[in-house]
């Protein structure tokens, strides 16, 4: 699948990855408003916040219906297809890439978290407070960005993520930020993304984390539910699954692209974790927007 970089998906700070949309600072052309309504490939995290009014999203093979107070999180490398605009809608959109997440103070453990639940409802008085931050970042990343230190925007950032972070765990227990293990989950999740197609080994993936590859288990099972080979697997399906509905790949060329020498053994291994052949699995869609 072709990813080509719009320039509507260029950076509001030249130091910082990180941009941000509202009804102050919609897309106004309609020839943008084609190309970002088309599927594609996120090259960030991408957040969404309804104010007020309701929206629909399709994230990888799910709907998402938002409304006041909901808010739709989205990781690098998730197919993510936007809606038109309501009228009477009122949001707010965050993205912001690895590099400036990695500035941060602190871990965000709901970008990690295992359950994949990727909606948080936010209170009344939560909701308030996470729109004037929107509003004080938005305003910043509007202005004259040479006016404004890099450090102010990332603490605006900051409080926003702690935000989102606490609501999200807010039914779940109380989570400690500074755990080693998951930061450690946290750096084997960005290897796998970084590597997919390469398919390292185990014990290679351990190693460049400064793990055995027993303490690596321990770690994944923890947080996935799985081991390390059976995560890297469900991946590497689930990115087979994507290109196979999003792209005019072939199984044989897709088998190639994710790293398997034996196209055979591919689809062996696919219909094994999805329960279907490659050859079926989804209708593709066209993504020329006609």
């Amino acid at each position: 699948m072709q990813e080509p970089k719009e320039k509507h998906e260029g950076l509001q700070h030249d130091e910082l990855g990180i941009k941000i949309r509202s009804n102050d600072n919609p897309y106004l052309s309609a020839d943008v408003q084609q190309k970002i309504l088309q599927p594609r490939r996120l090259s960030s995290y991408f957040i969404v916040l309804i104010e007020s009014g309701s929206i629909t999203y399709h994230l990888d093979a799910q709907d998402f219906t938002l409304t006041d107070g909901h808010l739709l999180f989205a990781m690098p490398n998730q197919i993510f297809t936007p809606p038109a605009k309501t009228g009477d809608l009122k949001y707010f959109k965050l993205l912001f890439d690895e590099s400036t997440l990695a500035l941060l103070p602190q871990q965000f453990p709901f970008l990690v978290d295992p359950s994949n639940a990727q909606t948080i409802v936010l209170d009344i008085v939560a909701k308030e407070r996470v729109i004037k931050v929107f509003e004080i970042l938005n305003q910043i990343l509007l202005s004259d960005k040479q006016e404004t230190d890099t450090e102010i925007i990332l603490a605006y950032l900051n409080s926003l993520l702690s935000e989102f972070n606490s609501a999200y765990f807010k039914n779940k227990g109380p989570v400690n930020i500074l755990n080693t293990n998951l930061s450690k989950f946290a750096e084997f999740k960005l290897v796998v993304e970084t590597s997919l197609t390469e398919q390292p080994s185990i014990n290679a993936i351990a190693e460049k984390l400064a793990l055995s590859t027993n303490s690596l288990y321990r770690i994944v099972k923890e947080y996935a539910g799985t081991s390390p080979k059976d995560y890297f697997i469900n991946r590497l399906m689930a990115e087979a699954q994507r290109r196979l509905r999003y792209s005019n790949t072939s199984v044989k060329e897709l088998a190639y692209e994710l790293g398997f020498n034996d196209p055979d053994y591919f689809s062996r291994l696919f219909k094994k974790s999805t329960g279907k052949s490659a050859s079926e699995f989804l209708p593709r869609q066209d993504l020329s927007g006609k």
